[in-house]
């Protein structure tokens, strides 16, 4: 049976040993991802949810977000 040399072996070997922890650290990120929009949508949702408190409140307002002031939202009746 012929073989290739040690050092092609070992070459291929390493090459192969990379490509596996890429595959690794390829999965952990989107692991990371998903727990990531995971955690977005829930923060979205909360958000949501203290707008319509807010809006149900002082009804429909914008905010400035650097002082916590707002005005009314005037809307036109046609």
């Amino acid at each position: 049976m012929s073989k290739i040399s040690k050092e092609e072996l070992e070459s291929l070997l390493e090459s192969e040993k990379k490509v596996s922890a890429i595959k690794h650290d390829l999965g952990t990120l989107d692991e990371q991802k998903h727990n990531l929009l995971h955690a977005l949508s829930q923060v979205r949702e909360e958000s949501n949810k203290v707008k319509k408190e807010l809006e149900e409140k002082y009804g429909k307002i914008n905010i400035n977000l650097q002082d916590g002031s707002y005005e009314e939202i005037k809307e036109d009746k046609e």
